[in-house]
């Protein structure tokens, strides 16, 4: 019988960046949204806790904060995860018009990659700098276990899901920053981090996957087709579950994905997350009751800005299908400088 630990956590990329780079995500969408207002785009007629975020020096002493709660949190996972001792980590990952682009958007992949190695700073991916002073061609080597996903792949389709897979990429050099990221930032003192990883990519953006082309607005452009709906991400879950409850191995299911995304949420003008939406999904882990986002439609999750959302429903599909309650690492909130609201929590057996 396996072992199962369930995570989820944000890999909000300016974490790779020091704090004088300043909330890019802010600043892009200010600078080039058209669905942000012309008042708005003057920092008078920002809220209260908008302006105490910014600050004097545009954020950047806010977000040293910002990110040492993030960095303990972070330091938290670690832990539970040398604790555990797992034979790998599952991971769910959105894909952002990196790997999957116009010539196919799978809902759900397993990619069963010989190797994982990938290059977070070239070509500027991530700024001109990073907290680390690593070069623009540093690769960062995560461990990979083809064989395992290539035998999750089959248990899927067995199990009735119209599983996807794929030995090598497409568009993209190793792997997307929904998966490099939590390993950078588990590794963040770059002690180095053991573990390997079987990536599985969620469509989370849906219908703004492509349109968007990695977060950079779509205005005025048809929506793409949506993504899996929230009943079948908690589906997708439930059988992990029972598929590694079966297995031989000690796992580690984790969701990548931060909550509600400023420049997503459309009645907010591109600008804040909704933080009411993301409180009550903290409340729910907090009080064992993921189990209701199965219920969620999409339009509410699009509403909300939380499309990487999905990829925690596929843990608390898995973590229900366990009995297993969650505990709330870390819940760390923005006004709407830092772009949106990030959590980190852990499903002990």
């Amino acid at each position: 019988m396996g072992a199962i630990l369930g995570m989820g956590s944000t890999h909000w990329p300016p974490m790779i960046q020091p704090d004088e780079a300043k909330p890019w995500p802010f600043l892009r969408t200010l600078a080039r949204d058209p669905r942000v207002p012309e008042a708005l785009k003057h920092a008078e007629n920002w809220p209260e806790g908008v302006l105490r975020e910014y600050g004097d020096d545009e954020g950047v002493s806010a977000h040293r904060e910002h990110r040492r709660r993030l960095v303990a949190g972070f330091c938290t996972l670690r832990a539970e995860i040398e604790a555990f001792q797992p034979d790998f980590i599952l991971m769910f990952g959105d894909d952002q018009y990196e790997n999957f682009t116009e010539d196919i958007i799978p809902p759900f992949c397993v990619m069963a990659y010989d190797d994982l190695t990938s290059y977070p700073f070239k070509d500027g991916r991530r700024g001109q700098s990073n907290v680390w002073g690593e070069p623009a061609d540093h690769p960062i080597i995560i461990p990979s276990r083809p064989d395992i996903a290539k035998w999750l792949a089959r248990r899927y389709l067995e199990e009735g899901v119209d599983m996807s897979y794929a030995y090598k990429p497409l568009h993209w050099e190793g792997l997307g920053h929904a998966f490099v990221n939590i390993q950078m930032y588990l590794d963040y003192d770059r002690s180095g981090f053991r573990y390997p990883i079987v990536p599985i990519q969620v469509n989370s953006y849906g219908s703004k996957i492509i349109r968007n082309r990695r977060a950079i607005n779509g205005a005025g452009q048809e929506p793409d087709p949506c993504s899996p709906t929230p009943k079948r991400c908690f589906e997708i879950g439930q059988i992990t579950a029972r598929i590694l409850q079966e297995s031989p191995w000690r796992v580690v299911i984790y969701a990548s994905g931060g909550w509600s995304h400023g420049f997503l949420v459309e009645k907010n003008h591109c600008l804040w997350p909704d933080i009411p939406a993301d409180r009550v999904l903290a409340q729910q882990i907090r009080e064992g009751r993921e189990a209701e986002w199965k219920h969620l439609t999409v339009a509410a999750i699009e509403e909300a800005g939380q499309q990487e959302v999905m990829t925690w429903i596929c843990v608390a599909g898995a973590m229900h299908e366990l009995g297993q309650k969650g505990t709330v690492v870390d819940y760390v909130e923005t006004a709407g400088v830092f772009n949106s609201g990030k959590c980190l929590a852990v499903w002990k057996p």
